[in-house]
């Protein structure tokens, strides 16, 4: 039954992350949690999120623009490292606890920042008086950093990467293309540091499950990318900005 589910939750979940540069971790990651515990549910996940990254690398990677890689990548795998080492650490206080439909939901201080966060860019991006404007080159080290932060703590990184980049001159192309490069060295860097804090022997996920999950993300890649040839780019950046506005409310209500 769980090869069903997870593959499912993994095809849709790459399509719509293909569009968006976010989504696949995010649903994949409380399905996970459905068969096993935390930290092998975490591993797992950032294990077929790798995969799906790699397969997207070679479906555009090629247009990736390499002065964005290196002002925006470096200061992604330093704030991905210190993220991925806090896990731990870092304060997550549960605010408020609530029942939806039989099941406790967990409204804590960690999510609610990160949603807060994600709230205003996208609708900063939605203000058609500021459409036009471009981030000046000084923040992109910035948005790097915390992006990369956020996606070492909790995997949650392409929200953010997609708010800055689109601010960005980058083409279409340019943009998915940089987009995949960077969340590719924020997953090498985290799942280095998970494999290194986590015992493998306590790795009890039959590699079939992540195979399945992996391939059913490729067909899910695959299609997007179909979906964005078509696309226009005010069309993409609309629907990344209404994609992170549903993702920060479900994320500060405790739904994912």
């Amino acid at each position: 039954m769980e090869f069903i589910v997870v593959a499912c939750i993994a095809l849709v979940g790459s399509l719509l992350s293909f569009m968006s540069g976010f989504g696949l971790g995010t649903i994949l990651l409380p399905t996970f949690l459905l068969f096993f515990p935390l930290e092998i549910a975490v591993l797992a996940t950032a294990l077929v999120h790798m995969a799906n990254n790699l397969f997207k690398l070679w479906l555009v990677g090629k247009y990736a623009d390499k002065r964005m890689i290196i002002r925006f990548g470096i200061t992604s795998v330093i704030g991905a490292y210190v993220g991925a080492t806090l896990i731990d650490v870092l304060p997550n206080v549960v605010l408020y606890t609530y029942q939806l439909h039989g099941m406790s939901m967990e409204i804590t201080s960690m999510k609610t920042l990160f949603g807060c966060i994600i709230l205003f860019f996208a609708l900063y991006e939605l203000r058609s008086e500021v459409n036009k404007h471009t981030i000046a080159d000084r923040w992109l080290p910035w948005g790097g950093a915390i992006s990369g932060f956020f996606g070492g703590l909790s995997g949650h990184q392409g929200a953010l990467r997609s708010a800055f980049l689109m601010r960005t001159a980058l083409t279409k192309e340019a943009f998915m293309g940089t987009r995949v490069v960077l969340a590719c060295l924020v997953d090498l860097t985290r799942i280095a540091v998970y494999v290194n804090c986590i015992e493998l022997a306590t790795f009890s996920v039959n590699p079939m499950l992540i195979v399945i999950a992996s391939l059913a993300a490729f067909v899910g890649a695959w299609f997007g990318k179909k979906w964005m040839q078509k696309s226009e780019t005010p069309f993409i950046n609309r629907f990344i900005a209404v994609s992170m506005i549903l993702f920060a409310v479900a994320l500060i209500a405790g739904l994912i």
